[in-house]
């Protein structure tokens, strides 16, 4: 509830906006041919920059690197596609199957199991389920009243 009261705030809405209109890449629709600017090269020195580019590059279609390598595109593809074998399939689903199924390291279970057979003997042989002097009074040592003087007592 508190995220839409947060979210109903005018500028923080408004600077949402800004942001994603700043960000986006708007598409022109109109003919290229009537409004592209046109200049007249030489058709040598157009394929020797063509060329020079085109080597520079390494490929001739556009790339966009993913960010792991700038410069060459196989090891750009390589980068990515390892790491997010390893964090996606490695780490995300092989450790939540290992984290689904790994046995109780706490022995939470086991303990249960324990106290409902201790119950359950208890019941047939017509004990309490605890008893009362589960530790023995004899062994108990407590303080004297002089020994606690104003100490308050929480029971």
């Amino acid at each position: 509830m508190s995220s839409l009261v947060r979210l109903s705030n005018a500028p923080l809405v408004r600077n949402l906006v800004n942001y994603s209109l700043r960000s986006a890449r708007l598409i022109s629709s109109s003919q290229k041919n009537r409004d592209a600017a046109t200049l007249d090269v030489s058709k040598k020195a157009a394929a020797s920059s063509s060329g020079a580019a085109a080597s520079s590059v390494g490929t001739g279609r556009n790339w966009v690197s993913y960010g792991f390598d700038r410069k060459d595109e196989t090891n750009d593809r390589s980068a990515m596609n390892a790491s997010f074998f390893f964090t996606v399939t490695l780490c995300l689903v092989l450790g939540s199957a290992y984290w689904a199924y790994v046995p109780d390291p706490q022995l939470q279970d086991w303990a249960q199991r324990e106290a409902y057979l201790e119950l359950r003997r208890r019941e047939a042989a017509g004990l309490e389920p605890i008893s009362k002097d589960f530790v023995d009074p004899a062994q108990i040592v407590l303080p004297s009243d002089e020994e606690l003087g104003n100490t308050e007592i929480v029971i």
